[in-house]
């Protein structure tokens, strides 16, 4: 037994929830000092910004921070205030613009997002049903005791009770993503605007209100999630008692309902985001022969909504799915250990308390870029945001180590297909701590490989000097050769945390990967807050200075969303393999052997569905594209999302029912493998381009100097590879790996009827 009991790993789980979100509260409520509206406050005075903008010197006037207000209001809730309306009358638009932007333009980013819930809604119903039949017909939707399947000679309750409790799960899981995401965008657009104020004061102070509100949306979902996940694990236990087995089966319901909102969220809401670029350009360019961020454009405003719901609510709820399903497989994995069958509660919520950890450690974290030191020059902002990364994983590291003292028996052992494994409890802080530390390791690569400060981008940037087509073929070698280093950072900590701890060391280090996620999402959410910042800055008509300092933010929010993707990549590699394998331990396979023919045929095509996938989703982009030129629709996006979204759910359904639990884990084990070098090689690719095209437009050094200025040739040929890039890292590279992941969740939650029903189709045969 560890030294922590029971009592205190009950209250020590949920008091770190709680800390996390109180924290996040804490860190909204700074942010809503910067006031934006023209309306008196509870004393009657005018807000304190707008009286600084009246009186303080070199500061924009009443009118341009109404106007800001304004803004602000069609991104979130996408109704046109009369005054805006007016104001682009001022600008002489045509009439057919206005009245496009009057009727057609209902649909900002809190519309979209309740568009798509309702899309969701349907899904959930449907799918709980799913869950329910599937499962419960394993035994004739039985209500009798069954023998166990791993805790020989112990009856456990019947597989209807997996049934109602998976489906509850799922919808818990579902709500929780849905909900998590939704909380990200509306700080996200509350925040957006405030940055944008708080630009015309400095750098420093603009850099706080976007990084304080990307810590809410961090926070509030790692809180959340944990709070949840806690409390249903306590519900169940109501009914479950001692069948830990059955309870941890259930639960892992929770990860599958998760990740399949994170599908749909991120792929519908990239399809949008990336609509919204192209249409933009389209309205505008061709159909307007206006500017790009022309604020006449109606496509400009629905970009940055686009921003929000595609990468804050998506993100969001795709790393939501990763920590669901890496928390579930490795607690799946513990129940069948010593741990589940000799009830040791503290050591089974190992990894809760190292998420628990996690809100801790990140709160630290946070302190150093928001209290402790002050940003003051632009140079600062990156390093500033790149330090939050390296300050948490090593407090983490210091925080694992100290959880897995207290929390794990000396000596424990483990199920590994069958057999039990000893393990002692420095092999867990190895295997987590790996984790950890190669999320690091993919980051900083990502980094490399996308931010203009180094060579392989600014490689891509000189390429354009001979055109596009020189472009787009550096641009791929990069993304292909990035793949390289993040490979095999998996494929060490992997090959570490199997040796030591079997499947319970993988899902662990993903865990470990995930631990510091608070931090990573705070970073990561950073970006489109910045990116709609300056949107505003330009729209509003703020001064050249102001835009500058929105310009620097938004870069550095640039490089790292990369990092986020890579972190996302690679923690869904872990989490995916985790799930595999437990979902050959549920399904009794004894052995996944390649040269089987079942498993072979599985293999193959799983290779082959991220390629089918990504097809989708990028057509599917330019579609809504054109639509985008007709009407600011999110239905378009939101169809759109339907086939992709389908393929995924329904594969491992199909694969199971008809051709069995062999063919599956084919298909399983394929996709994992071609999913993350697409995946890396798509979101890197893209990230290049776009910062190959800021580079150039920047100007920064003789180089670029050299290529540019704007309206260049090198300039011509690098905006062609950023819009080809855009859907690679903003819609199918970031999707692929929900892809992996969800297929794998999927297949063990319905593992004991594939077992039971599978393979109809050789039955036949």
């Amino acid at each position: 037994m560890g030294s922590l009991s029971e009592g205190v790993t009950q209250v020590l789980i949920p008091v770190s929830a709680l800390i996390g979100i109180g924290f996040a509260l804490i860190q909204w409520f700074l942010v809503s000092k910067v006031r934006v509206s023209n309306a008196p406050d509870s004393n009657g005075y005018k807000d304190r910004l707008i009286e600084e903008a009246e009186t303080e010197e070199g500061v924009d006037n009443l009118e341009v921070t109404i106007k800001c207000a304004e803004i602000q209001n069609a991104i979130s809730v996408g109704l046109l205030p009369l005054s805006l309306s007016l104001w682009f009358n001022d600008m002489k638009m045509e009439k057919l613009v206005i009245r496009k932007f009057h009727v057609r333009y209902e649909n900002g980013a809190t519309s979209f997002l309740f568009t798509q819930y309702k899309y969701l809604g349907v899904f959930m119903g449907v799918f709980s049903v799913i869950i329910f039949i599937f499962l419960g017909s394993v035994k004739g939707f039985s209500t009798k005791s069954e023998p166990c399947t791993y805790n020989k000679g112990n009856l456990c309750k019947p597989a209807l009770a997996n049934a109602l409790f998976s489906t509850i799960a799922f919808l818990l899981g579902a709500i929780t993503s849905t909900l998590s995401g939704f909380l990200g965008m509306k700080i996200a657009t509350y925040a957006n605007a405030r940055t944008t104020l708080e630009a015309r004061k400095g750098v420093g102070k603009a850099f706080i209100a976007a990084f304080r509100s990307g810590a809410v949306m961090g926070f509030l979902l790692a809180a959340n999630g944990l709070l949840v996940l806690y409390v249903s694990i306590n519900l169940f236990k109501l009914y479950y008692g001692d069948d830990w087995e059955g309870l941890y089966e259930s639960i892992t319901g929770y990860g599958l309902g998760g990740s399949s909102m994170a599908l749909f969220g991120r792929v519908g809401g990239g399809i949008y985001t990336k609509a919204a670029d192209v249409g933009a350009d389209l309205v505008g360019k061709v159909e307007r022969n206006i500017p790009e961020d022309d604020p006449r454009n109606p496509a400009v405003i629905a970009d940055n909504v686009g921003d929000n719901v595609g990468d804050i609510a998506g993100m969001g709820s795709d790393l939501f799915g990763s920590y669901a399903e890496s928390s579930c497989a490795a607690l799946f994995v513990a129940s069948i250990s010593s741990f589940g069958i000799s009830h040791d509660y503290t050591a089974m919520s190992y990894p809760l308390i190292i998420s628990s950890m996690g809100i801790v450690v990140c709160l630290v974290t946070t302190l150093f870029a928001t209290d402790l030191f002050e940003i003051k020059s632009v140079s600062e902002i990156e390093p500033s945001l790149k330090k939050q990364l390296i300050i948490s994983t090593i407090l983490m590291t210091a925080g694992i180590a100290m959880v897995s003292f207290f929390a794990l028996p000396s000596e424990f052992t483990l199920f590994n297909f069958g057999t039990e494994k000893t393990v002692k409890q420095w092999h867990i802080f190895f295997c987590v701590a790996i984790g950890l530390w190669a999320g690091l390791v993919i980051g900083y690569t990502t980094e490399y490989y996308t931010s203009n400060a180094y060579s392989p981008v600014r490689d891509v940037a000189d390429s354009c000097r001979t055109g596009a087509a020189t472009n787009v073929i550096f641009g791929l070698a990069l993304g292909y050769k990035s793949v390289i280093i993040p490979i095999f950072a998996i494929a060490v900590s992997i090959y570490v945390s199997f040796s030591l701890a079997a499947m319970y060391g993988i899902a662990v280090a993903a865990l470990g990967m995930l631990s510091t996620i608070a931090t990573g999402l705070a970073i990561d959410a950073y970006g489109p807050i910045s990116d709609n910042a300056g949107g505003i800055a330009e729209m509003a008509g703020m001064s050249h200075e102001v835009r500058e300092r929105t310009d620097a933010l938004d870069a550095a929010g640039n490089t790292t969303a990369a990092i986020g993707k890579g972190f996302a990549i690679g923690s869904a590699a872990l989490v995916s393999l985790a799930l595999f394998g437990a979902y050959v331990s549920r399904a009794g396979i004894k052995t996944v052997d390649v040269l089987t023919p079942k498993v072979f045929i599985g293999l193959i095509v799983g290779a082959m569905l991220p390629y089918w996938f990504s097809a989708m989703t990028m057509k599917s982009v330019g579609k809504a594209a054109l639509k985008m030129v007709e009407e600011i629709s999110t239905d378009a996006s939101l169809r759109e999302m339907i086939p992709p979204g389908a393929l995924v759910m329904l594969t491992p359904l199909i694969a199971g029912t008809l051709f069995g639990v062999e063919t599956l884990a084919g298909v399983l084990a394929g996709s994992l493998v071609s999913g993350v070098q697409v995946a890396i090689s798509a979101s890197n690719t893209g990230g290049a381009w776009d910062n190959a095209k800021k580079y150039i437009e920047a100007g920064a050094s003789e180089h670029a100097k050299s290529l540019g200025p704007k309206g260049s040739d090198a300039h011509k040929a690098a905006v062609i590879g950023d819009t080809v890039g855009d859907p690679l890292k903003d819609t199918s590279g970031p999707s692929l790996n929900i892809l992996i992941k969800l297929m794998a969740v999927e297949s063990l939650v319905f593992a004991p009827f594939f077992a039971a029903h599978g393979g109809l189709l050789f039955k036949l045969l």
